[in-house]
């Protein structure tokens, strides 16, 4: 008999197959254009789909039902809420750090004045307008961001972390999940627009970094919450809140690239920071058991 081991390599080898596969389709069309928002985004949308369309056909072939990647979980929605909170809070602590410091500012008026005139709000006072773009971004802007997301999260955590840990332990876990997720974006970090300017083996540093550390706090939650939505609620607010507030609304004070961003120096050490945090924490996964997934009761802790 086939032992459980061999089974998890194969549905791993597998899931990893389809998901680059797919993926390829949509690092040729981005890297065709050279632009993340060529085909009006719609490029980008398919490729942060693919891992769940790759967790969906394994799922498929290996004759397993869909409902096992952990869509339940709503029952403690206190993980929910911290998930939706904790990049909100590592982004603000680093872009804090950026404008303290003078490695950018706070804040950005050209970017304030686009925003009034695009909301109507050319009449209200920055502060204000600054205010109530934070509302909007983070209350309504949460739905466009979860809609990518999701599609990353069904793969990654769905699928991949709770196969990976059924054989390994937290630890383990999180570093090849974090290794696999960050290597996925290299085609397009590399021969595409997304990276902040600086020289690529800079930006693929520091996003590997990030990406990385940020991988044992999307773990943690999983497992913990046993639902796949919190990395979803993760994955949405951390690109939400970088990539759509904090970014755009500091000033550029001659060297802020090197600093700014998921390509920047600041946000990877600050998430580093957040890993060893929830890494110190990862004994209370020791009771941890998912029936959605199928998972053991007794899992191991690193």
């Amino acid at each position: 008999m086939e032992q459980p081991v061999s089974q998890n390599r194969k549905a791993i080898a597998l899931f990893l197959l389809i998901t680059f596969g797919i993926s390829s389709i949509y690092y040729f069309l981005v890297i065709h254009t050279g632009k993340l928002g060529s085909g009006y985004g719609l490029y980008v949308t398919g490729l942060m789909w693919a891992p769940a369309m790759s967790a969906f056909i394994t799922s498929k072939i290996l004759k397993r039902k869909i409902a096992a990647l952990g869509w339940g979980g709503w029952n403690n929605p206190h993980y929910m809420l911290w998930a939706y909170l904790v990049p909100l809070i590592y982004s603000l602590v680093a872009y804090l750090v950026i404008w303290i410091t003078g490695w950018g500012s706070f804040y950005n008026t050209e970017a304030v004045t686009q925003i009034a005139k695009s909301f109507g709000w050319d009449h209200l006072p920055n502060g204000l307008v600054i205010l109530l773009y934070f509302v909007f971004t983070g209350i309504i802007g949460m739905a466009g961001s979860l809609s990518t997301g999701l599609g990353e999260e069904i793969g990654w955590r769905g699928f991949l972390v709770p196969e990976l840990y059924k054989n390994a332990n937290y630890t383990k876990t999180s570093l090849i999940v974090g290794f696999i997720w960050a290597f996925w974006h290299f085609p397009i970090l590399i021969f595409a627009d997304y990276n902040s300017g600086t020289p690529a083996w800079y930006g693929l540093t520091c996003f590997t970094v990030m990406v990385v550390s940020i991988s044992f706090v999307f773990t943690w939650f999983r497992l913990k919450s046993g639902s796949l939505w919190t990395g979803a609620i993760l994955h949405a607010s951390h690109n939400l809140f970088i990539q759509n507030f904090f970014t755009p609304l500091t000033k550029d004070t001659g060297h802020t690239k090197y600093f700014i961003d998921e390509f920047g120096a600041v946000l990877p050490v600050i998430c580093f920071i957040a890993a060893i945090y929830f890494w110190s924490r990862r004994g209370e996964l020791k009771q941890f058991g998912d029936d959605s997934n199928q998972l053991s009761q007794d899992y191991k802790i690193a």
